[in-house]
């Protein structure tokens, strides 16, 4: 493999390009989620999280604005690592379960088609035990 491939992918493993201040995955954002997406099998972003209990709506529960956040970062991520810059134009949530705090989930992101200036991508969230919790499916847009 040439060099500037291996370099470029060596960066994706854990393509973080975003702002150190960004509220999903910046490291010096002291309120932030701080995740930490790592390409897998060089089509889709993952990570492991787990929700304190700050972050819930209701007693024991993840608010859903919290899970749609995290959902559309594992889209941005896949869609950077992989096609470049591009910003979310529109997104739509499906939440099939309670998101517990407390307990570890797994967000992951790929890209399920791209058009010109448009790239669709998916995310999900799953338990422990591979329930998906919530779905999302986003639009993404390069800019001009």
């Amino acid at each position: 493999m040439p060099r500037e491939i291996a370099e470029k992918k060596e960066a994706m493993q854990t393509s973080n390009d975003s702002t150190s201040s960004c509220f999903a995955c910046g490291a010096d954002n002291p309120r932030g989620l701080r995740l930490h997406f790592r390409l897998q099998e060089d089509v889709e972003m993952a990570a492991d999280w787990i929700p304190d209990a700050d972050l819930e709506g209701y007693e024991g529960i993840v608010h859903g604005g919290i899970v749609s956040t995290v959902l559309d970062e594992a889209m941005a991520k896949v869609v950077a690592a992989l096609e470049g810059k591009a910003l979310t134009a529109e997104m739509r949530v499906r939440f099939r379960r309670q998101v517990p705090s407390g307990q570890v989930v797994r967000i992951r992101g790929w890209i399920d088609s791209r058009n010109k200036r448009m790239i669709n991508a998916e995310a999900e969230l799953t338990a422990q035990d591979g329930t998906e919790l919530a779905h999302a499916w986003g639009v993404f847009l390069r800019p001009r």
